[in-house]
């Protein structure tokens, strides 16, 4: 365990929370002067953490705890019908691991993910520096792992790769190919990805 004792936090002033409107919202940030070593990532994962672009932050809000972090363990999960299903109309998806890069393949994808599932939630309107901002950074840990069928892009599931698990930091994917469920189908996939590197968990953000 790192000596997290000795890191800065800073908390934002209450605002409207964007999982439950009616409440308000207050979030922890590391003081980003911290830099961002992967073993202080790590721990602090494990205490609810979230990465976007170059800052972790956590709810922290003094009435309302309704906001879990959804955590897999590995060596638990077991597919259910549903899940296999999804596996089985996927089996000819190809998945690669890339460094993060701005390209305009992955913004094209990205910008009709936004445009079509998220029309109305605050990344809206998509932006080449919006993109770059929140996915594209300079990290040894993060990766960009391609999902392509016949080298058509199909998804891209951000990842950080850290000493115990795997944490999705976001995946946008084709919205014209419901029936892949591709947003489940990435989700299993680093599950299965995270047992075969001998990981303890995925760490999916929260459930509120």
């Amino acid at each position: 365990m790192t000596e997290l004792a000795r890191l800065k936090f800073y908390a934002t002033q209450p605002h409207t929370c964007s999982y439950l409107p009616e409440e308000q919202a207050t979030t922890l940030f590391l003081d980003p002067s911290q830099p961002m070593d992967v073993q202080v990532y790590a721990d602090l994962s494990d205490m609810g953490f979230r990465r976007s672009g170059d800052h972790l932050y956590r709810p922290h809000c003094q009435n309302c705890s309704a906001c879990v972090p959804a955590r897999i363990p590995v060596n638990l999960f077991v597919p259910d019908r549903q899940q296999k299903r999804i596996l089985k109309r996927n089996a000819d998806v190809q998945v690669q691991s890339t460094r993060p890069a701005f390209t305009e393949e992955y913004f094209d994808l990205y910008q009709r993910y936004i445009e079509q599932r998220h029309a109305d939630g605050d990344m809206f309107p998509p932006s080449r520096e919006q993109f770059s901002t929140f996915l594209v950074r300079d990290l040894p840990f993060s990766r960009f792992y391609e999902f392509r069928v016949d080298q058509r892009l199909l998804a891209v599931a951000v990842t950080d790769l850290l000493p115990n698990g795997l944490s999705a930091v976001y995946t946008f994917y084709e919205p014209d190919e419901e029936r892949r469920s591709l947003g489940r189908y990435a989700i299993l996939w680093q599950i299965a990805e995270a047992a075969r590197l001998q990981l303890q968990a995925v760490y999916l953000g929260r459930r509120c």
